[in-house]
Parts: structure tokens; sequence; C-alpha cells
């Protein structure tokens, strides 16, 4: 296994690619999304421990959904058993799945704990206990100086966690080092990883903006509230799919050939 470099151009081909392999199996691929919704919310109810609980899954279901999409891809109807693929894998690979989320957990955890420098553990009090989201609690600078800390600290942890439950489930790599190498390859492939990131936001843009058109369209600005709640829902489901062509390029076999998704 060794990196790939791939032209920035590459990050539009992965958009591309995750939409495509979406709409060869809608209904599999979004049921497939939805069941894990489902799973981190119930996992998030568990009394005391539940978000913790739920932060630790999501590495494991991530590789399910990119699981998923590999078998979507290769013309194949993924069943559910597949969103558990990272604990079927033996019992090696398993432990190692469980390391690396309870790792993000910690992370995350403590993203939201740095956040409360900023306002006190308001933002971070909201997320993991619940509470309503008051017009005072947004205006407030504190809050907003807590929420733009969290999103700029979550970014390097996001791009560490990018590829590492594919690099731990499909090349057997141990958690910590699949941390490093997924951050290498996000910044090594800076462009085409941008380029991606700026798609998807391209899509949710326009997705909207037909939605707003036709609400007004029809005369009915309500519609757009309606339809927009399952339409980014559909949409974040193809935008996981799309994650495992990103992982998929940047990462290749000794004896494997290079591709680019769109190829």
């Amino acid at each position: 296994m060794k990196l790939n470099i791939v032209p920035a151009r590459t990050g539009w081909l992965w958009v591309k690619a995750g939409l495509r392999t979406f709409w060869q199996q809608p209904l599999a691929l979004s049921g497939l999304f939805f069941l894990f919704i489902t799973v981190m919310s119930v996992a998030s109810l568990v009394p005391y421990l539940g978000n913790a609980l739920a932060l630790g899954l999501l590495p494991a279901a991530t590789l399910g959904l990119m699981a998923a999409t590999r078998e979507a891809a290769q013309g194949k109807f993924p069943m559910p058993s597949i969103l558990v693929s990272a604990f079927r894998a033996g019992r090696q690979q398993a432990r190692a799945m469980t390391v690396l989320g309870v790792i993000y957990a910690l992370g995350f955890l403590a993203v939201l704990g740095l956040s409360a420098l900023f306002d006190g553990g308001d933002f971070a009090r909201l997320y993991l206990v619940g509470g309503s989201l008051t017009r005072e609690m947004v205006e407030s600078p504190a809050f907003q100086n807590a929420m733009w800390a969290a999103m700029a600290l979550y970014l390097p942890l996001s791009l560490l966690f990018w590829h590492a439950p594919a690099l731990v489930h499909w090349h057997g790599v141990s958690p910590v080092k699949s941390l490093f190498f997924s951050g290498v390859a996000c910044l090594r492939n800076f462009g085409a990883m941008t380029l991606f990131l700026l798609g998807w936001l391209g899509v949710f843009s326009l997705v909207g903006a037909v939605l707003l058109v036709l609400s007004m369209a029809l005369g009915q600005p309500e519609l757009m509230g309606m339809l927009m709640f399952p339409a980014s829902l559909l949409l974040a489901a193809m935008f996981f799919c799309s994650i495992y062509f990103s992982f998929r390029d940047s990462f290749v076999t000794d004896e494997a050939e290079t591709s680019p998704s769109g190829v």
C-alpha cells in the first residue's frame, strides 16, 4: 500500500462518482444511510454515555457506508449487514476499529472542551446535553467564538480520520498509523480535497436554489422548508458515497495501477 498523489481536478471526479454510484442503487444506499442515522441516534440515547458511544461508533459506521458504496460500484446490491463490516472482519480488525472509535470520541470531546474556553461551555453543553438554541445564545459573541473555534479545531481532526477507518479495515494498518497516513494523504492531495469539498458545497447550494425557485414559482414558501430536510438527507447520503472514491484513489496497492474515479 502506498500513497497516490492525484491532480486537483480528481476532487470533482470524486463528487461525480459519488452521485453516479448513489443513483445506481438509490434505495439500498439511502436506506443504509438512514439506518446509519438511526443507529447513531439510538446510541446517543444511552444514559450518560450516549453521545460518547455514538461518537465512538462513527468511524465503524462510516466504514460500513464506504463498503456499501464499494459494493454498489461493483454492480452488487449492498445488504444491511454491510453496515457492521468493521466488526465482521476478524477480532484483530474489530479491536483496531474499536480503538479508532475511542480515539475519535476523545478527540471530539477535547474539541468541545477547548471550545468551552470561549463561552463557558454553552456550545459544548448544547451538543452533549441538548436544549433549546435561543436567539440570545446565537447572537452572543462568546457563543459564536466557541462555535467557530470548534469548527476550526474539528477540521484537522476530520482529516486525520478521513481515510483512517478504511486503512484499518482494508489494509490492516494500526489505528495510530492510520491517523498519520490519513492526515498525510489529505495534505498531499490538498488540491483534490479542496475541489471535492467545494464541489459538494456547490451541489448543496444548487439544490437549495432549485427548491427555492420551485417554492416561489408555486407560490408556496413553506414548500422550501418541507423539501429541504429530506433533500439534505439524500445529499448527505451521496456525500458519504463519494468519500469511498477519495480513499480509493489516494491509496493503491503496490501491484495496482492508479486510476482516477472518472476513468
